[in-house]
């Protein structure tokens, strides 16, 4: 994926995400672990989104790309954010994928999704 393809697609889910009630915390969190692309608060909770896209669907969806290793480093990642910004440590936080694929009006939102890959 380019980077611009990657920018359009975290834009889409940022801005549908908002439109579903939820607010940016923070996007494009880093660390040696990886990255988070977008950070958003739901309530009390805490959202841990990862964002995927996908130009064509021969290779899985989006969402079948976030395998165990992935899940992984994104635990790790979430742990320093917290780590790093204590106000939202004791906030209930979840992870969500965002699946985008080549069908461009279609925006595919799990919530919880490390529980439903489990």
């Amino acid at each position: 994926m380019s980077n611009q393809s990657g920018k359009e697609a975290e834009d889409r889910a940022l801005r549908y995400l908002q439109q579903n009630g939820l607010q940016l915390v923070e996007s494009n969190f880093s660390c040696r672990f990886g990255e988070i692309d977008l950070i958003m608060q739901e309530g009390e909770t805490l959202v841990f989104v990862e964002v995927r896209y996908r130009k064509q669907n021969r290779f899985g969806s989006a969402l079948e790309s976030v395998d165990r290793r992935k899940m992984e480093r994104l635990t790790k990642t979430a742990q320093l954010f917290l780590q790093q910004h204590k106000k939202f440590a004791q906030q209930p936080c979840r992870f969500d994928v965002i699946g985008l694929g080549p069908d461009q009006g279609r925006i595919d939102w799990i919530n919880n999704a490390f529980d439903n890959f489990a």
